[in-house]
């Protein structure tokens, strides 16, 4: 691991993000998850399949 990463993670300790921020990212990462929740269960649609571009 690179030190300079090391000095990221100690100023993230000090000053952590905001609630908001966390709250946002916490969000992103709830979507992400019904979206392939959805996906597993049902499937990918067919409307949803590009075409085969490469048969020209």
């Amino acid at each position: 691991m690179n030190p300079i990463w090391f000095l990221r993670a100690k100023r993230w300790a000090q000053h952590p993000p905001s609630a908001k921020k966390v709250r946002f990212v916490a969000a992103i990462l709830a979507i992400c998850v019904v979206l392939y929740a959805i996906d597993a269960a049902f499937g990918w649609p067919d409307a949803l399949t590009p075409n085969n571009l490469r048969s020209r």
